[in-house]
């Protein structure tokens, strides 16, 4: 792996730290961060997390949005709303992963992404 790349790896990995430092902070459950570099090419992390209630939702990802763009990253993309039940804010070499509990079980990324190698579950980092 090249310097710069090692480099971007870095910055990806303290935006995740930091995203999930922002959803504990906020209350949010089950956060799990899964490293998909060896798997994809669309990112590489993915920071996955429940919310109680879909209010609760907006309120994570405006907190991590906030927190993001003061560390210097721009949200690209995001998909899905409160009301849905899911949000997905694409940061680039981060996506965040935010959902109800019943959507999360619907869309069990987990599952689907377990080539991925989790980095973080439970509030503990591997």
């Amino acid at each position: 792996m090249d310097n710069s790349r090692t480099e971007d790896r870095a910055a990806a990995l303290a935006a995740v730290k930091t995203a999930a430092d922002v959803i504990e902070e906020k209350f949010g459950k089950d956060i799990t961060v899964l490293d998909i570099a060896g798997v994809s090419i669309m990112a590489d992390y993915f920071v996955i997390a429940t919310a109680s209630q879909k209010t609760q939702l907006k309120a994570l990802a405006d907190a991590v949005d906030r927190a993001l763009f003061a560390a210097g990253l721009r949200l690209r993309h995001t998909e899905g709303e409160p009301a849905s039940g899911w949000i997905l804010m694409d940061f680039g070499s981060a996506i965040v992963h935010l959902f109800t509990g019943e959507q999360r079980e619907l869309y069990d990324l987990e599952r689907m992404w377990a080539d991925g190698e989790v980095v973080m579950e439970n509030g503990e980092w591997k």
